[in-house]
């Protein structure tokens, strides 16, 4: 399992409850009433305050701690230090975090033994944790034992105090009398919705995406994203659909996901059995998935189709989404199995998205023009130019996006896969296209990677990966009717002579083949 970095983030997110923010008809209180503060008995499960703690339902996941700011904010809490104040809402039946979600969170991980990977998150995440997700857990809850030690000992002190140091002893002294200042913030649920969104740009903005995802959060779009991303689990927010739409969007949900993420991705590369997609950020795969879903479907504003109230229209975008995914690279009969290497990495292993958006884009083409032959046709040598001749990233340099670029990209291979059915020859297509389209007159043939100068006698990861993918890809295994790479988990045992035409299943009589060379292309 390879290593996180020190900054890795910690999933907290199960620890406290979603709700919605929306209540009707809420009778008026008497503020003044309310509590001040909250100790650290009052987040233990079996208090009265915590089992009625939410947060609102369009909240961002709270996973943007790593574990030594965890463990630097428990420590603060313990020595007494001035901590910001938590800002509550209380709705008809909770009481809703609107600012402080990782600081409660984070004392409450402590108190549960829990940073992404224990008891309330395994209900939470259906018993799917990553593995990343584990290894940041294992990681928190060490440094948490080495500096502060667990809640569970301070629990044992007024039993057992000879067996603990004279520091622990005195911050279980100000355990009693410690607490964490609220502030409520008055009026109905849409005065502390604007309150949240207020409080929450100022000192951690929140990411665009999760700003879009926010306003978008009861549209088609927004709910499959947040299921792909999430393979159909943690906070459910199609659990207003019916039984039999939830289960459904969890499931397909679950197939993008793996389709396109699945298997992970080791760094260095060590393998040729690589995602579609690799290693993202939290906020960047959110981005990666709504835009992928919104391209499929040609959705051009994330609020274009209102929102969802019975579930029907997210689960047809999901289907879409599917089909696409499929149709890239899986067991399908549709599958072209793209091989994720050749047309998502660089040379030295570094996930493309510029390249992603635009596969997207020119599958959606092809599909429109119903012009699946052409690639398959010229596609040994397609592979052969877009590997050797990577021009994406001065593509996406020219519209200083990946998403902008996805057209531009797409317009590019149609070019390569023409010029190739031309009778062009593979090493002067490039030359080709720059002379006879002035959007790529000015690419330049990419220069082999220069390691510049070293530094070190080890080798770097990239330098590694580069190696690997030098030596490992010459020798892959191709489709034997279209000479295109063939993908490692998907692929197709074909009848070199067709069994209608007397084909026997003998191993003199079978071949490697994509699954769509075989099904529908030989045919």
């Amino acid at each position: 399992m390879a290593k996180l970095s020190k900054n890795s983030p910690v999933s907290l997110d199960a620890l406290i409850p979603r709700e919605a923010f929306e209540i009707k008809d809420q009778p008026e209180r008497n503020m003044g009433r309310s509590i001040l503060t909250i100790s650290i008995r009052d987040l233990e499960e079996s208090s009265f305050f915590y089992p009625f703690l939410r947060k609102p339902d369009f909240q961002r996941e709270t996973n943007e701690w790593d574990a030594a700011k965890i463990c630097e904010f428990i420590e603060s809490f313990l020595d007494g230090d001035l901590i910001p104040a938590v800002i509550l809402w209380r709705g008809s039946s909770h009481y809703f975090v609107v600012d402080g979600s990782h600081r409660v969170s984070s004392l409450l991980a402590w108190i549960n033994d829990d940073y992404g990977d224990g008891k309330f998150s395994k209900l939470f995440y259906d018993g799917n944790i990553t593995d990343e997700q584990k290894e940041a857990a294992k990681e928190t809850r060490k440094l948490i034992k080495e500096k502060i030690g667990a809640y569970k000992d301070y629990q044992s002190l007024t039993s057992q105090p000879g067996q603990f140091n004279p520091k622990m002893l005195e911050r279980a002294r100000n355990l009693g009398a410690s607490a964490i200042s609220l502030q409520w913030v008055e009026g109905d649920a849409m005065k502390a919705e604007e309150s949240f969104f207020k409080i929450n740009q100022k000192a951690a903005p929140i990411s665009e995406t999760e700003m879009r995802l926010l306003l978008a959060r009861k549209t088609p779009n927004g709910v499959a994203a947040r299921a792909i991303v999430r393979s159909g689990n943690g906070h459910k927010y199609w659990s207003d659909f019916t039984k039999e739409k939830q289960d459904e969007i969890e499931k397909v949900a679950q197939e993008i996901h793996q389709l396109i993420f699945q298997p992970k991705l080791s760094n260095p590369i060590k393998t040729l059995d690589v995602p579609i997609v690799g290693n993202l950020s939290s906020s960047d795969k959110l981005e990666l998935i709504l835009e992928f879903i919104n391209i499929v479907n040609n959705i051009s504003t994330d609020n274009q189709l209102g929102e969802d109230l019975k579930g029907d229209k997210t689960i047809e975008l999901l289907k879409e989404c599917k089909k696409v995914a499929q149709r890239i690279n899986s067991s399908d009969p549709s599958s072209l199995g793209l091989h994720p290497l050749v047309y998502f990495y660089t040379q030295q292993g570094k996930p493309k998205i510029g390249s992603f958006y635009g596969v997207v884009s020119l599958i959606l083409h092809l599909q429109q023009t119903k012009s699946w032959s052409k690639l398959i046709k010229v596609r040994k040598d397609f592979e052969w130019v877009i590997w050797n001749y990577d021009m994406v990233p001065q593509l996406v340099a020219k519209k200083s996006d990946a998403l902008q670029a996805r057209e531009l990209v797409r317009d590019f291979y149609l070019e390569v896969i023409t010029k190739l059915s031309g009778g062009i020859d593979k090493k002067n297509v490039i030359t080709e296209i720059r002379s006879g389209d002035k959007r790529f007159s000015t690419l330049k043939i990419p220069k082999k990677a220069d390691t510049g100068e070293i530094v070190s006698k080890e080798f770097s990861r990239e330098t590694k990966a580069s190696a690997f993918i030098r030596e490992a890809l010459p020798g892959w295994p191709v489709c034997k009717i279209c000479g295109g790479y063939l993908p490692c988990r998907f692929n197709s045992i074909d009848h070199i002579t067709r069994k209608a035409d007397g084909g026997l299943g003998t191993l003199k009589n079978a071949q490697l083949t994509h699954p769509y060379c075989n099904t529908t292309y030989k045919n």
